[in-house]
């Protein structure tokens, strides 16, 4: 594995470079100078809103690409680059198609703000670690704000209870389970691998000049843009068959082990 044309490297944030407590590593801030030094872009990609991956990644933000909910927006030194807004037709039409669902809580994520039903203390509470900036709404429908994607919620299986009633928009829309909890609905060309595709062409960089790491079925496209991808130990079965290599754990620095290497 010749790493020494590597220009920029890609990372999906939970499952991957977060560990299981949500945590950045101090490691990879001390990995982060070194790519630095070496002119290698970092790109940030996670289905997380822009605010709360910030959050995350505060003393780096004006140092890298922030590409946010799974690919609608791509952003660095806090301006937009790239919005790709679900048709304003399409929102209600997926509101109303989770409504009838038990135990089901959409988010209509929006580049500056999220906006969320009142109904569960406990969805809330739980929310705040995704979301650094949400306003609950008595009607998700007279939300005016442009919505760049509407991430659903279930506490026990995204793929079973969720996934199963809104799999037949896949014809129109980019319908991605992207956690065990999460369901994500967007704009076909809202997904991370578009995002990267056009952050590539404008640094121009090659397959073989990028590394990408993911874990679960919305980091797909983007892995299958780098010749040298690679799959968490943790990762989702599609993932670690579709990535061209594999390493160790969110929790066992799986990232950081790697980028020691390109260093």
């Amino acid at each position: 594995m010749d790493l020494s044309q590597i220009k920029m490297v890609v990372s999906d944030m939970d499952g991957t470079l977060l560990n299981s407590n949500h945590e950045v590593s101090p490691r990879f801030f001390e990995i982060f100078k070194e790519l630095q030094k070496r002119n290698i872009t970092f790109v940030a990609a996670s289905g997380r809103q822009y605010h709360s991956m910030i959050d995350k990644l505060d003393s780096i933000k004006d140092e890298i690409i922030v590409i946010a909910e799974n690919g609608a927006l791509v952003k660095q030194q806090g301006k937009a680059l790239l919005t790709t807004p679900i048709d304003g037709s399409e929102v209600n039409r997926i509101l109303e198609t989770v409504a009838p669902l038990e135990n089901v809580h959409p988010v209509l994520c929006c580049q500056n703000n999220a906006f969320v039903g009142g109904d569960s203390d406990a969805f809330i509470t739980m929310l705040k670690e995704y979301y650094s900036e949400f306003q609950i709404v008595k009607d998700q429908s007279r939300v005016d704000d442009e919505v760049l994607k509407i991430a659903i919620y279930h506490f026990e299986s995204s793929e079973r209870f969720i996934y199963p009633a809104v799999k037949h928009l896949e014809s129109e829309l980019k319908v991605k389970v992207s956690g065990a909890n999460w369901v994500d609905v967007s704009d076909m060309n809202a997904h991370k691998g578009y995002a990267l595709q056009k952050v590539m062409e404008q640094h121009i960089v090659a397959p073989h000049e990028i590394m990408v790491f993911g874990d679960y079925n919305n980091d797909l496209e983007m892995l299958e843009l780098s010749e040298y991808s690679f799959a968490m130990a943790n990762a989702h079965p599609n993932v670690l068959k579709t990535a061209k290599y594999k390493t160790t754990s969110n929790n066992d620095f799986g990232v950081e082990r790697v980028l020691e290497k390109l260093l």
